[in-house]
């Protein structure tokens, strides 16, 4: 149950007169869910700005005409200390101490002029005007992992994220008040829960994680009670189950992995909501799984039925997974011309793996494939009659050891793509990355989860944006940037109707680019960007908005 933080009278006093302040600054009005039917324009109300996936958004006020006009409206440096405006929830008693600095690893909504920003066990909203604290709810965790958290999800004036120690919880957006929060996975199993939620209609929808071996889900949750409407899993559960046929057998499949830890995409048409699943567990060591068997459904693009959480489609983009080159990302809807057949509705996805893929969205009927990192080397020359790339064993992890293109960060990785219809081109984050991969463990009994292995980082032919023709696969320019970076890929992007790409360099720096050829055309230095840019209007202006570490950077045009 929600527990509010004791507070004298005086305090308490100050408290009240507080909320009223906060109820004024945040409309009543809420988020009406048919608001993320439309295109992205002047507000930011879901993970990806709406259900497209593509990041798009149509404003135009901010454009290469006068992108390099654009200049610092404000910067938020979020705070986890807690205080008058701090609303406090949590299983835990206290004791446990999350260390390490806040980073903003997400989308930040905004909705009506309040942005809405996560991190692990924290909600803030700011004023979307000037960046000033509303207010800041802070859940007392069981401990868990804090890697990282996607951002929030809204239905009317309710606020929906999840946490570390794996609850699903719900507040009030007007005064970060906790309405309730629910159990969403075991603790004791090892789950922890990243992901944005996702709104559609009076769903409110998140995926697991879990590094060890219990299965993935999906589950829909009702928005105003927090109850279960239904639970999808990735990997068969009971005997007859689709796809077991494709594991060792039913106890392998049921501690498969598979977990859907980023938001997927929806379809109003078909009410198809389409998302990507993780990787097999055990991720390096295989035989336990079956050798050389698909392992359904992990690593694969999936489309359920949002009423009903029933299963419509697949396609699975890296059959038998050895190297922890999961499928979670967030793939991209399409309308487009395709070859001779005229319009078609497509999804997009760039695989961690190094492969890109077009497929159609109402069947999973697959369209293209692509190699769009130029160093991986885990698969054989050639595709499979399925359009899906085959896997090498010699390039798993070998005693001797094994050198392999990409390092276990792949060739990309959970910041998202974006795409402009008014160049046809998928924008993705890329690495170009080498590592030895050793066997360490040859019995499977200590290689559960991603155990069993040691990786070497030997080096990286560069840190890229990507940008792939959709129709084709083929990678029509690349940015290099200057400096190569880590083992992962660069932050996430997004596109404007002002014919403009926004993104993060390895560098430090936030770039504006010309999305026809991946041109700079204006820079600054933030320090390490960590969370995709979005695009608002506050009073009928323009706002650009990015996080670096624990710091919101927002920008306008200078006047």
């Amino acid at each position: 149950m929600p527990r509010g933080r004791p507070l004298g009278m005086a305090a308490g006093a100050l408290l009240l007169c507080a909320a009223s302040v906060l109820l004024r600054a945040a409309p009543d009005n809420g988020l009406d869910p048919a608001t993320l039917l439309k295109p992205l324009a002047d507000q930011w109300p879901s993970y990806s700005g709406d259900y497209t996936g593509r990041r798009y958004s149509g404003l135009t006020q901010i454009n290469q005409s006068n992108v390099k006009n654009m200049t610092l409206a404000w910067t938020a440096r979020l705070s986890s200390a807690t205080t008058l405006r701090t609303m406090i929830g949590g299983e835990g008693t206290g004791e446990v101490t999350v260390g390490g600095a806040i980073a903003v690893k997400g989308a930040v909504l905004m909705v009506n002029n309040v942005l809405y920003v996560t991190a692990p066990d924290h909600v803030w909203a700011l004023d979307a005007h000037d960046g000033h604290e509303l207010w800041h709810y802070f859940w007392k965790t069981k401990g868990g992992t804090h890697i990282g958290n996607r951002g929030a999800a809204m239905w009317g004036n309710y606020l929906f994220f999840v946490t570390p120690d794996d609850y699903f919880v719900s507040i009030d957006a007007r005064t970060g008040k906790e309405r309730w929060h629910k159990e969403a996975a075991s603790f004791a199993q090892q789950y922890f829960l990243t992901s944005a939620p996702m709104t559609v209609g009076n769903h409110i929808m998140v995926g697991t994680g879990n590094d060890l071996d219990s299965p993935g889900y999906l589950t829909s949750y009702d928005p105003e009670t927090g109850e279960q409407q239904w639970r999808f899993y990735t990997v068969p559960m009971n005997p007859g189950d689709p796809g077991l046929d494709t594991w060792k057998d039913l106890d392998a499949a049921r501690h498969g992995g598979g977990h859907p830890w980023l938001p997927g995409v929806y379809d109003p048409e078909t009410k198809l909501y389409i998302f990507g699943t993780g990787n097999p567990t055990p991720a390096y060591h295989s035989k336990p799984r079956g050798e050389g068997m698909d392992n359904l459904f992990t690593c694969a693009i999936v489309a359920v039925n949002v009423d009903t959480g029933k299963m419509e489609w697949y396609y699975q983009t890296s059959p038998h997974d050895t190297h922890d080159w999961d499928s979670a990302q967030t793939p991209v809807l399409v309308d487009g011309m395709f070859g001779g057949s005229g319009p078609r509705k497509m999804v997009l996805t760039a695989s961690r793996n190094g492969y890109y893929f077009t497929l159609d969205r109402h069947t999973g009927e697959h369209l293209v494939t692509s190699q769009f990192s130029e160093t991986v080397n885990w698969a054989k020359p050639a595709l499979n009659a399925k359009g899906q790339p085959v896997r090498e064993p010699a390039k798993d992890h070998h005693i001797a050891g094994a050198l392999v293109s990409a390092a276990n960060g792949g060739a990309t990785n959970w910041p998202p793509p974006a795409y402009s219809p008014d160049t046809g081109l998928l924008y993705v984050p890329t690495a170009e990355t080498y590592a030895m991969y050793y066997l360490s463990e040859t019995d499977p009994r200590g290689a559960m989860g991603l155990g069993g292995k040691d990786e070497i980082g030997v080096g990286s032919a560069g840190t890229y944006i990507s940008a792939i023709d959709y129709k084709t696969g083929k990678t029509v320019w690349r940015h290099k940037f200057r400096t190569a970076g880590g083992g992962r890929a660069a932050p996430g992007l997004m596109t404007t109707a002002g014919k403009l790409l926004f993104g993060g360099d390895i560098s430090g720096n936030f770039v504006a680019f010309d999305p026809a050829n991946g041109k700079p055309l204006w820079h600054t230095q933030l320090g390490q960007v960590s969370n995709a840019p979005e695009t608002y209007l506050v009073d009928g202006r323009q706002h650009v908005l990015v996080a670096a570490g624990d710091t919101l950077y927002s920008f306008t045009l200078y006047q």
